[in-house]
C-alpha cells in the first residue's frame, strides 16, 4: 500500500543526512508540473548547516537527494555543500 502525504505536512520537519548529521528543517517545498521540484532547507542553530554557511539562512536541496521521509526527512550527504577555505598565497 502507498503511503502520502500532505506537502503541508513537511513543514518544520527535521532534516539529517543519510550519514546521520542534522542538517536543518524543511521551511518550503518548490513544486513544478505537479510535482515536488526541491526543498527549501532552514539553517538552525545546531545544524550542520548553520556551521557551514554562517549568515545564509538555508539552501534548496533537489528532491532527488531526498532517500526517505517518514517522522524525520533523510536526504544524501552529496546534498550538503562544500566549504573549503582557499590556502594558496599569491607570491
Amino acid at each position: 500500500m502507498l503511503n502520502t502525504r500532505n506537502v503541508s505536512e513537511m513543514f518544520s520537519m527535521k532534516v539529517f543526512t543519510d550519514s546521520g548529521d542534522y542538517f536543518g528543517e524543511v521551511e518550503e517545498s518548490i513544486i513544478a508540473s505537479n510535482k515536488v521540484h526541491s526543498w527549501r532547507i532552514r539553517a538552525t542553530k545546531q545544524s550542520y548547516l548553520s556551521q557551514i554557511l554562517g549568515g545564509a539562512k538555508g539552501v534548496i536541496v533537489p528532491h532527488n537527494f531526498v532517500k526517505a521521509i517518514g517522522d524525520v526527512m533523510i536526504i544524501s550527504k552529496a546534498a550538503m555543500p562544500s566549504y573549503e577555505k582557499d590556502t594558496e598565497e599569491d607570491y
